[in-house]
């Protein structure tokens, strides 16, 4: 008998819809919520490979299927609803990879968990039009994928050329894109076109500790490496050409930049730092999870106020590391074509994140109830007439911005009803891992990686060679699958299909 089929006739697993099913109460312990997961006929089947794999191997090195980390987070203390998977679900630290949450504001009991939210914070994707098309970058693509790397520090370690003493981080950790506005690295449309407008008000960067500064300082501006990259894509499908017109996508063949970053080092410690606190605040006030990755503490706590402050500070920097790197390449593209920025029309189309936890209201048991939503490696899709998506998509939906795998297309999609009334208000984010790093590094060559990208015409620059197996195309799901998955579920709406022909990675 296959995993799928015992777990279904154990009543434990049920298919709610084409592309949902539920994950029911006992599936693990202290369940207080069911889980739920988005998925098509062949994204199911790696789901319950996983959990087979897992079911015959048992607990080896702490690893749990993304199906566990589901059910895990469903018992975690204030939770409503449900807990959340979209199709680019993965395993991860704690939460899976594309696990969305939400905890009741009103309940003495709710926590807020730094797992819900992953290490790089704000970690997210910008995207920003052109009025060029393909033609008119084709005999100077080489020449603009290096003035790219040129100008954007890449790689492991990589510092910035952004000016920042101790004092101007200290800013920005407070003032997010405003203070990117304020020093001249923003237009004031950037900041109209960006979730929370680029900054958490919430922010204290007196709740941030000493080492995290230290890490953030240098790298200001910075790209970093793993699966962050900016590539030049061109449209190369328009599905509703009323939206895609609202953001200044007017043909096939214009050309965008896809900036895909988040807060490096400085994020990184915000969370370190923060779970070391709350495994002691956890022992305190006596909360129990399923798994110790999901170090939590109570939302009204010293330690989770202390949190929700210092991950505030790691949004904004991330909004400014994006917005650094928006100035880079508007300068890049100026210099390659002898003209400002302003000529190119290089606007903002928006700015999403990928991983953050925020307070929003949402309808719970026909009640509107303030709520902490965790989104991790799952991006924010507000609905048309939404209150806090702008003015220029107040007919269309929130922009959707889904990267693609290195050498693999990009998607637009826009927030729906469906979408707030079943997810939050949320979708996918990405493919989504099919490999470990680890496997994909003893099994991907990257010499045959970078052959294959130069076949299909796709210039690329990277920093750390080896690197590229572990973003090779092979190591993740199919991210059309992932984005028809969404589109059918009618939790978000396919726009635009951009693809890829220039990549400057770490």
């Amino acid at each position: 008998m296959s995993r799928r089929s015992y777990a279904e006739e154990c009543g434990f697993i049920s298919r709610v819809s084409e592309c949902e099913f539920r994950i029911n109460t006992g599936f693990v312990e202290h369940m207080r919520v069911p889980g739920s997961f988005y998925v098509n006929k062949h994204l199911e089947q790696l789901m319950f490979e996983e959990l087979e794999v897992y079911t015959k191997r048992g607990d080896t090195g702490g690893f749990l299927p993304a199906m566990k980390q589901i059910a895990n987070v469903a018992g975690l203390p204030g939770i409503v609803k449900k807990s959340i998977a979209l199709p680019d679900v993965h395993s991860g630290y704690g939460f899976a990879i594309g696990n969305v949450a939400a905890f009741d504001m009103d309940d003495p009991t709710a926590v807020v968990s730094p797992g819900g939210v992953g290490f790089d914070i704000n970690c997210g994707v910008r995207l920003v039009r052109t009025n060029l098309v393909e033609k008119d970058i084709q005999d100077v693509k080489e020449q603009l994928a290096q003035s790219l790397f040129d100008h954007i520090p890449v790689g492991v370690g990589s510092q910035g050329i952004i000016p920042t003493s101790t004092d101007a981080l200290e800013a920005a950790l407070e003032m997010g894109m405003d203070w990117s506005l304020r020093e001249g690295y923003a237009w004031a449309e950037d900041k109209e076109h960006c979730e929370e407008y680029g900054r958490m008000l919430t922010a204290n960067p007196n709740k941030v500790s000493a080492r995290a500064k230290k890490r953030g300082l240098p790298q200001m501006g910075t790209l970093g490496a793993g699966n962050h990259y900016a590539e030049i894509q061109v449209v190369d499908e328009i599905y509703d050409k009323s939206a895609a017109g609202k953001m200044g996508i007017e043909q096939k063949g214009q050309v965008c930049i896809m900036i895909h970053s988040g807060s490096r080092g400085f994020g990184h410690q915000v969370a370190t730092d923060a779970l070391t606190a709350m495994e002691r605040a956890m022992a305190r006030d006596g909360i129990v999870t399923n798994d110790r990755q999901l170090a939590c503490a109570r939302i009204q706590s010293e330690e989770g106020q202390d949190y929700l402050a210092g991950m505030a500070c790691a949004a904004n920097y991330a909004w400014v590391n994006r917005s650094s790197m928006t100035f880079l390449t508007r300068q890049a593209f100026g210099k390659m074509f002898n003209c400002t920025p302003d000529d190119l029309d290089m606007q903002v189309i928006y700015d999403v994140s990928h991983n953050i936890a925020k307070v929003e209201e949402h309808m719970v048991d026909g009640r509107q109830k303030r709520l902490l939503v965790h989104r991790k490696g799952a991006t924010r899709a507000f609905p048309p007439h939404h209150p806090l998506i702008p003015v220029d998509y107040q007919f269309t939906g929130q922009p959707v911005l889904i990267g693609g795998t290195m050498g693999t297309c990009s998607y637009v999609l826009t927030g729906t009803d469906k979408g707030m009334e079943e997810t939050f208000g949320s979708t996918c984010h990405g493919a989504g891992r099919a490999r470990s790093r680890n496997n994909s590094r003893n099994k991907i060559d990257y010499e045959q990686v970078l052959d294959s990208l130069k076949t299909k015409g796709i210039s690329i620059r990277v920093a750390s060679p080896k690197l590229v197996m572990e973003e090779a195309p092979e190591s993740y799901k199919d991210v059309t699958q992932v984005v028809d998955t969404c589109h059918t579920a009618g939790i978000s709406k396919k726009t635009i299909k951009l693809r890829p022909v220039a990549v400057v990675k770490g």
